[in-house]
């Protein structure tokens, strides 16, 4: 039997890469009888090679089924002892074995160096904008579901109309893992990918700003899973798995669970589910906030931090503010509970934290 991480060869040819990642992303996948079936269809891409080092991309072709899509990794490889070993994006190792590898640029480096904070720790903020031009409206053809379908965690949605030009969502690095698929990962521990593209970009760890063009929505399966009419389906992950799209602010929404396909998006109090549009107000800022009046109508502007201090105007429900720093004052309860936090804003105004969604439960900027 070969080791899960290693294989038993000459380890000079790209062959024998090959049938190591092979090998590596099967076990990871699981070892049931219907994976192991289409050992035939993992594609290994060796895109890069540098000695004893390798890198590239790893894609387990799904059936050409509804409620199911391809899954795939990024690969690095070195000869260790005679054999090779194999590590994934997202796995403890592959940050260390990136920073040694000569087969991964600086840029690279950087941004496989920095896990993001984990989801117990209450950071839901991403920089994201949604994955079209800013300033455009486009269908939510359906809410938050599995990668592929049906299952957990729900990290993707899918979009639809528009130009049909797909953007990255974020700055990052970008790799083709097949035709009609794209990863971008981004800082923070943070990757989106993004299915059935037509005439997608062919990259391999190009650096991409936010808004960059990656393809037109389509309904290419060539990696598997199934495609009813033009979309983009776009999924979240984060320190190299997949994670739950909603409560995480994309594009100033933040994203509802339901039932698969059924749940929505917010912004402020507006809701938008299944077949509404979703307008791209770009990127939420790290210090920044979206009045969430918890039924529409306004938010009043304090002098200070607290009910009793004197009002001095007011925010429209889905305004963006920026804050400068926080403090506790008089307790309020909005739409996600209690809290006696205050922001001070950028204009030195005050506004109670019960009506902002920051994707922090907590100071974003510090204390006053």
């Amino acid at each position: 039997m070969v080791s899960p991480t290693v294989a038993q060869a000459t380890p000079r040819s790209d062959a024998t890469v090959v049938e190591a990642v092979t090998e590596r992303l099967l076990t990871q996948a699981g070892d049931s009888a219907d994976l192991r079936a289409t050992a035939g269809d993992v594609r290994v891409t060796v895109s890069r090679r540098h000695g004893d080092w390798a890198f590239g991309t790893a894609v387990l072709v799904a059936p050409h089924t509804g409620d199911a899509h391809p899954t795939g990794s990024i690969f690095l490889a070195r000869v260790e002892a005679g054999r090779w070993r194999i590590v994934f994006d997202g796995e403890t190792a592959f940050a260390a074995l990136a920073a040694q590898s000569p087969t991964v640029t600086q840029a690279e480096r950087q941004v496989f160096g920095t896990p993001g904070p984990a989801l117990a720790g209450g950071d839901l903020r991403t920089g994201m904008a949604l994955p079209f031009a800013t300033g455009q409206t486009w269908t939510l053809s359906g809410g938050p579901h599995g990668w592929g379908g049906g299952e957990s965690p729900f990290s993707s949605v899918d979009l639809a109309g528009g130009d049909q030009i797909v953007r990255a969502a974020r700055g990052g690095t970008a790799y083709t893992m097949c035709q009609g698929w794209i990863r971008v990962i981004h800082d923070r521990g943070y990757a989106t990918d993004y299915y059935h593209l037509w005439s997608n970009v062919s990259v391999d760890g190009a650096a991409v700003a936010q808004g960059a063009f990656l393809g037109y929505t389509g309904t290419d399966v060539t990696c598997g899973g199934s495609a009813l009419g033009r979309h983009v389906h776009f999924g979240l992950r984060q320190n190299g798995a997949y994670v739950p799209i909603a409560d995480h602010g994309i594009g100033k929404w933040v994203f509802v669970g339901g039932s698969a396909y059924q749940g929505g998006a917010r912004h402020g109090s507006a809701w938008a589910g299944p077949g509404s549009g979703v307008y791209n107000y770009g990127v939420l800022g790290f210090t920044q906030g979206i009045v969430d009046a918890n039924g529409g109508g306004t938010l009043n502007r304090r002098s200070g931090p607290g009910s009793g201090y004197a009002a001095v105007g007011s925010l429209s429900d889905g305004a963006t503010v920026g804050i400068s720093c926080s403090a506790n004052g008089t307790t309020h309860t909005g739409r996600y509970g209690a809290t006696a936090l205050w922001n001070r804003l950028t204009d030195g105004t005050w506004v109670s934290d019960a009506f902002l969604w920051t994707g922090v439960s907590g100071a974003v900027n510090g204390w006053c």
